[in-house]
């Protein structure tokens, strides 16, 4: 069975966007004319349980999820052979491409804004008791405006209910290494981790397996912002340091990092104020449980089911692509 002869009802494939080990994503038109990114497994995802229960866990949080920084899903289906899930689509892509073929693309101002909307997406999701596990740059998406959207829920899960442990070797917090729960720190920890690559242009831990990239995060301390990024102003430098601070107690919270980049952007933050996006473009509505898993509650948010051993680090990409040497994904300091 192909994408194409899974394509649910009243949308129309236009060209393929991206693919993972678990899905592909294209873009899609729906029965009205707009353009979405549709999300659609692959033929072995649904037979694995472990891949299947990490799809549907990303098609009931995405749904469930409303905020301006958190990528806005308009319809899926959780379970079974016309498992699928329809997205907001951003043309630019992720912000991993932005930063690999047009690093310069983002001024100052616009890279702080877009660590103010993580934060702020964070803020929301810790305050409802809940985790992403992977905040990332191939994770975050920007419109045309500039603001920062937060994607890809596959592992996120609500801290009550238990998840297994999971991220990107890069932005994993050193408990995460040992193996420990996630919590609300280690998502700042992963922002942190973001936020001195966004800043600075480098990766504050680096290696070249993931044994070298698991000392880094647990012994190592990166050149101080201050240095690197001498424009931002010392009090957010300060802060976004304590971000990836080894012991979890000892990082400020997502709401804390908000407040500080928005005063570095001269705006005076207020309490968190979540409004709802404007209503969705209409697609033809496919309940999330439709084809639930036996036993299964078809809107019930279900904690991430993903693989329990220690994550591979990314691939160092294609050669062919142009990559300018201070994004080289496993690039050494000198």
């Amino acid at each position: 069975m192909t994408h194409l002869d899974r394509t649910p009802p009243g949308y129309r494939l236009l060209r393929l966007l991206g693919q993972g080990k678990t899905s592909q994503v294209h873009l899609a038109l729906g029965d009205r004319g707009q353009e979405v990114a549709l999300k659609l497994p692959h033929p072995a995802t649904l037979g694995e349980q472990e891949a299947a229960e990490r799809f549907g866990n990303e098609v009931r949080l995405t749904l469930k999820f409303r905020h301006p920084h958190i990528v806005r899903g308009y319809a899926g289906t959780a379970f079974g052979p016309q498992a699928y899930l329809a997205l907001r689509y951003y043309p630019g892509g992720p912000l991993s491409e932005t930063l690999l073929l047009a690093p310069q693309a983002l001024g100052w101002e616009a890279r702080l804004r877009v660590l103010a909307d993580l934060a702020s997406a964070l803020t929301y999701l810790h305050a409802l008791g809940a985790v992403h596990q992977d905040v990332k740059p191939q994770n975050v998406y920007l419109d045309p405006a500039g603001r920062a959207a937060l994607g890809d829920l596959g592992s996120s899960y609500f801290v009550a209910q238990g998840g297994p442990v999971s991220g990107s070797p890069f932005y994993m917090a050193p408990e995460i290494y040992h193996g420990e729960a996630s919590s609300s720190a280690s998502d700042v920890y992963s922002l942190g981790i973001l936020s001195y690559e966004l800043l600075s242009g480098l990766r504050p831990f680096l290696g070249q397996s993931y044994e070298e990239l698991m000392v880094a995060h647990l012994t190592r301390f990166p050149q101080p912002l201050s240095q690197v990024a001498p424009e931002l102003p010392r009090a957010a430098a300060r802060l976004i340091e304590r971000a990836f601070a080894k012991r979890a107690s000892d990082r400020p919270g997502a709401d804390e990092l908000r407040r500080a980049l928005l005063l570095a952007l001269g705006e005076t933050p207020g309490d968190e104020q979540v409004e709802e996006e404007p209503a969705a473009p209409s697609a033809p509505a496919a309940p999330t449980g439709r084809h639930a898993a036996p036993g299964r509650a078809a809107q019930a948010p279900a904690p991430a089911s993903v693989p329990t051993e220690p994550p591979t680090p990314e691939p160092s990409g294609d050669a062919a692509t142009p990559r300018p040497d201070r994004w080289r994904l496993f690039r050494r300091r000198k």
